[in-house]
């Protein structure tokens, strides 16, 4: 009786116990894995050039590719239903540009960071000690 119980729930789900939904092909896999790798080499060789403000930009776009790879893929998003995909992407998109727009105001008070040359300057000149007349 307890077996039938089983067939029939896991019937009424479209598949069998154990059974994995979407199965990926092995040479799709190693294909992401070997992108994921050549974006993680472009990350650092892109680290060794001075690109000034656009570096943390191109960082965070290398990155983003990098976390799409992976949540399409080894997180099964790309075979989910539309409206999820449409709200973690979108939630995604939200958060870089929360992101974007608060470092791009990062270099503006640099000169006003106080600093060691700075400092020293702001601490105040002790003159010479006032004798007490007594």
């Amino acid at each position: 009786m307890a077996a039938h119980a089983e067939d029939t729930h896991a019937a009424g789900h479209g598949h069998q116990e154990g059974e994995f939904a979407h199965p990926a092909s092995l040479t799709m896999l190693f294909s992401v894995f070997i992108a994921l790798l050549l974006l993680t080499g472009l990350t650092v060789y892109q680290s060794t050039f001075d690109f000034g403000n656009l570096e943390i930009v191109l960082s965070l776009f290398i990155a983003t590719i990098k976390a799409g790879l992976v949540i399409l893929f080894f997180m099964h998003m790309l075979w989910d239903k539309l409206m999820n995909v449409i709200f973690f992407f979108g939630s995604l998109i939200f958060v870089s540009l929360f992101l974007g727009f608060t470092l791009m105001d990062a270099t503006s008070y640099h000169s006003t960071v106080i600093n060691a040359d700075t400092l020293q300057d702001s601490i105040p000149k002790i003159s010479e000690p006032v004798s007490q007349a007594e």
